[in-house]
């Protein structure tokens, strides 16, 4: 018989136990299993909103699944991680942690709530289907090899933190307004991912015109993950916007080049980015720029009342 725990707060031990689970997952799947948001979110305690539901099985000395709900901007992120040892047991699991997962957002008071998966497949449709979710949104993952063809023509600079902050927060939330993950970032938001290990000032490239930030393009660094086979550092182009005001300028393409240059100059074989499939014309400029689809994610999404 299973026995879910739903948690609002992870402690140290808890981490620890969802830690083994995401790196056995990682292990058979060649990739990490949480989203960036979700994992800040899992291995800081778990903040505002947050729910961890982890289920085990007598005789099992670790989780047989993990899912997770986590704010965001205008949605309730949710994901779920099954371990690879008992996925044949997806049918019974994936709807009891869902069910689990929704009923705790009507608990709240409600809300929408965005299912995150990669590459889903019919049974994940069908599951999603099960609990009232309707596929909303498909996200790209684009990859080239570096150096690229091409480079950029445009001067840019490194960002200088605590000089820089109030006009890139400005310049991103104009740039991604009716974006549901990028805009309506907040300052302290922000200073968090500059606190992450990753964070490098001079891969998050600044392009000013008339004294302002008219671009940018922030970079971050795979390193290889010891828990993956094969495993390979990669470069991200991890958020790039141009102030709208300076649209039509050919800026999108320059700031891309931008950051590819600085990765390829710091020996990444390979860049990486996000995109949704639905902006045909982004997803146009990276074709240009040699970028190809290398895996797509899903967003199933229900109102909860």
């Amino acid at each position: 018989m299973r026995r879910l725990e739903i948690k609002r707060q992870m402690e140290r031990t808890d981490i620890a136990s969802v830690g083994e689970l995401l790196d056995a997952a990682a292990r058979a799947d060649g990739r990490r299993p949480l989203s960036d948001h979700l994992y800040l979110d899992l291995v800081g305690g778990g903040t505002d909103g947050f729910a961890g539901l982890v289920a085990w099985e007598p005789g099992h000395d670790h989780p047989v699944a993990y899912a997770q709900i986590s704010k965001g901007n205008d949605a309730l992120a949710f994901e779920l991680v099954v371990h690879p040892h008992h996925r044949y047991e997806m049918a019974t699991i994936g709807p009891e942690l869902i069910d689990a997962a929704l009923d705790v957002v009507r608990g709240e008071g409600g809300g929408n709530v965005n299912w995150w998966v990669y590459e889903p497949t019919s049974a994940h449709t069908t599951l999603a289907d099960d609990a009232g979710m309707v596929q909303s949104r498909t996200l790209y993952q684009m990859r080239r090899s570096l150096p690229t063809e091409r480079h950029a023509t445009i001067a840019t600079r490194s960002f200088v933190p605590g000089d820089d902050d109030e006009a890139w927060l400005s310049v991103n939330n104009r740039a991604f307004a009716d974006h549901a993950e990028q805009g309506g970032w907040t300052m302290e938001l922000f200073c968090q991912r500059q606190r992450e290990p990753w964070f490098d000032p001079d891969g998050f490239r600044i392009h000013e015109r008339d004294g302002r930030v008219a671009g940018f393009c922030w970079t971050k660094v795979h390193t290889p993950d010891p828990t993956v086979e094969g495993d390979k550092e990669l470069g991200e182009i991890y958020v790039i916007a141009v102030d709208p005001d300076f649209h039509g300028l050919g800026l999108g393409s320059e700031m891309t080049l931008s950051g590819l240059d600085h990765l390829a100059a710091a020996g990444i074989g390979t860049g990486l980015l996000y995109v949704d499939a639905s902006n045909e014309s982004a997803v146009a400029m990276y074709r240009r720029l040699g970028f190809e689809v290398y895996s797509t994610n899903a967003a199933f999404t229900a109102r909860i009342d």
